[in-house]
């Protein structure tokens, strides 16, 4: 895949646009970081690879009250016997 660009301004900084088809293609999004590389001349863009998030134990419980609610809140639909045409 080719495409071209131009380089602008933007206050001090100069931007290079990536258009959206070359993100989707390369698994990119806004935030994402990128390595910039000079090769024998060439400018040279790659992704650099973030991290594993690791997660706190009690970031992982977050919301574990509201499930328990709503379970107990439905129990009833799994209590007892059926009572139409249900499948079991």
């Amino acid at each position: 895949m080719s495409i071209t660009t131009k380089i602008r301004k933007q206050g001090g900084a100069a931007i290079v646009t990536i258009p959206p088809a070359v993100l989707k293609t390369m698994q990119l999004e806004i935030g994402d970081q990128l390595s910039l590389e000079m090769s024998e001349g060439e400018l040279v863009v790659k992704p650099l690879k973030s991290a594993k998030k690791r997660y706190k134990l009690s970031e992982l419980l977050e919301g574990k009250d509201a499930m328990s609610r709503l379970n107990a809140d439905v129990a009833w639909a799994t209590e007892g016997d059926p009572v139409g045409h249900e499948i079991s």
